[in-house]
């Protein structure tokens, strides 16, 4: 049974934002980490790129697939998880300490069309 956490915001794509000071933490769901299996690499944009909702932002490979990473948000990329560039298995280890991406939010309205723990949890249920 795959976790989720209260007080985040979940995508149809099964990535989260976790919101902290007009800053969204972004990063893969432990839902998505167990159906990838173990990771081996992470495509991550560049500090100062733009992410718009729904588009392409990168990619996460494992040793069964690769699967493309979308934005749940738009903003600003302010920081990346360097640490996953050296160790993207920490993702399988913990998906929601070892988010992909940090954004510079630009439109917080754009949560309200993202799920919350209820919603998103009740997706994966009926996978």
């Amino acid at each position: 049974m795959a976790k989720v956490l209260e007080g985040l915001y979940y995508s149809e794509s099964h990535e989260y934002v976790r919101v902290e000071d007009g800053y969204g933490y972004i990063g893969i769901t432990d839902y998505a980490q167990h159906a990838l299996g173990n990771v081996v690499y992470v495509d991550m944009p560049e500090v100062d790129d733009e992410v718009e909702a729904g588009e392409q932002f990168g990619a996460v490979e494992s040793v069964k697939a690769a699967s493309d990473l979308f934005s749940p948000v738009s903003g600003t990329v302010v920081e990346v998880n360097e640490a996953l560039e050296d160790a993207p298995e920490l993702i399988n280890e913990d998906a929601f300490e070892n988010w992909i991406i940090k954004v510079q939010l630009s439109d917080t309205a754009e949560l309200d069309k993202l799920m919350d723990a209820a919603a998103y949890k009740a997706l994966t249920d009926n996978a």
